[in-house]
């Protein structure tokens, strides 16, 4: 029996309606895998369930929750019917409790803000990155579900828009001028473009088979978009007008190019994850320089650019914020809150402070940074987040997020 027939025919007898077994089957890459579980009542229901669509080891290797904790966390993956949520939620919650250590440092201070979370339509879809459009309107990427999200954060409105190419693993975000919303596809190293006013896609493939990973997109003043190429240590620079991709290779090898901001002087700067590094690209040219950061270990995984010319990253292994000052490569670095293994992620710049989510602790928190008082203020997000991969600032200054683990998509209103 093939195995797709296989895991219908399981998940069917457990109790499984025929729609949350498709979305169960559809879910993202990681499927199946083996794990020792403790014996147990709700043993053979999460084997059968949650090897559909993941390793068991997401779940002996994980903090652990409580019964409830679990119950959050597995409403975004998938709907449970009821006769097998219960000794599931048991089971994990009796054998799987939280355990000690990775708690949030929440650091109080004088601006409030409200966070408000969506669930996205398609359960288990791991939202990955976010975008704030111009029309006010919150969009994400369904990375495992191989779709395109719009919310209407008035109105709580939800529409998802299905991509050409299957499995294509859609990554970043970026709107032109138009309106039309573009995106990087990793897996199918290709950017693509969605029409919202017809849904129509088209794909623009990589011009050369070792530009594997397409990952962050950013507009340039020109309308040009660059983009990073993560796992072929490439950044990209595609023309709207003509298709055109022009791919320059990073002077250092594996050097994972990952987040991107442009300056006033409408310079791409991108950190690589891979080192220790920052580097700018000449935007006539595309010649890249690089700005070694003082740490060895240091690991920059997101960007954002002040109006100054300041360039900010989340230094993902270390637990820092850093401030790179590219006219003289000077660095100043702050420990984030939550220590050494609150691991920076998302950045961005908003109302004279920059803003950033700690993705190691549970809960993720929302962190904010006062440059001129150099004071830290932070807050716990509401779903836990597991993991806020990246955030936006909107038009009115108030922030969208993506988070992936659980399955929501995030507007913080900073009041």
């Amino acid at each position: 029996m093939p195995v797709s027939r296989l895991l219908f025919t399981t998940l069917t007898t457990i109790g499984l309606s025929t729609a949350a077994v498709v979305a169960v089957m559809t879910q993202g890459p990681g499927r199946g895998g083996q794990a020792d579980l403790p014996d147990g009542a709700g043993k053979a229901q999460v084997q059968s369930i949650c090897a559909g669509c993941h390793s068991l080891t997401n779940i002996t290797n994980a903090r652990g929750y409580s019964a409830s904790g679990w119950d959050e966390l597995t409403k975004g993956m998938i709907a449970l019917p009821p006769d097998v949520k219960q000794p599931i939620l048991s089971y994990l919650g009796t054998h799987f409790p939280r355990k000690p250590g990775g708690d949030p440092v929440v650091v109080p201070g004088p601006v409030n803000v409200s966070i408000r979370e969506w669930i996205v339509p398609t359960l288990g879809s791991r939202p990955h990155d976010p975008l704030a459009a111009s029309d006010g309107s919150l969009w994400w990427t369904g990375q495992w579900a191989n779709v395109l999200g719009r919310l209407d954060p008035a109105t709580g409105a939800m529409k998802e828009f299905p991509l050409k190419t299957a499995k294509s693993g859609p990554h970043g975000l970026a709107e032109d001028s138009a309106g039309n919303i573009w995106y990087t596809g990793n897996s199918a190293a290709l950017v693509g473009k969605l029409d919202p006013k017809t849904g129509a896609v088209t794909e623009y493939p990589m011009p050369d088979p070792a530009a594997r990973d397409p990952h962050t997109p950013v507009f340039d003043r020109q309308g040009r978009l660059w983009f990073s190429v993560q796992q072929g240590n490439m950044m990209g620079r595609l023309d709207p007008g003509s298709g055109d991709i022009k791919l320059v290779k990073m002077p250092t090898a594996q050097s994972l190019p990952y987040g991107v901001a442009f300056d006033s002087k409408d310079r791409p700067f991108v950190v690589l994850f891979g080192t220790n590094k920052v580097a700018s690209l000449d935007p006539a040219t595309m010649a890249v320089k690089e700005y070694p950061l003082p740490n060895a270990d240091s690991r920059p995984r997101r960007i954002a650019i002040t109006a100054d010319d300041m360039v900010w990253y989340a230094d993902y292994s270390r637990g820092y914020l850093g401030r790179l000052n590219p006219a003289t490569g000077e660095v100043k670095e702050w420990a984030s809150p939550s220590g050494a293994g609150s691991q920076p992620y998302g950045i961005a710049v908003s109302k004279g402070a920059v803003w950033y989510n700690e993705s190691g602790p549970r809960p993720n928190t929302l962190v904010r940074f006062d440059p001129k008082a150099e004071k830290f203020q932070s807050w716990t997000i509401p779903s836990g987040g597991i993991v806020v991969r990246n955030m936006m600032a909107r038009k009115d200054g108030n922030l969208v997020l993506a988070c992936s683990g659980a399955n929501r998509v995030a507007l913080v209103e900073i009041k």
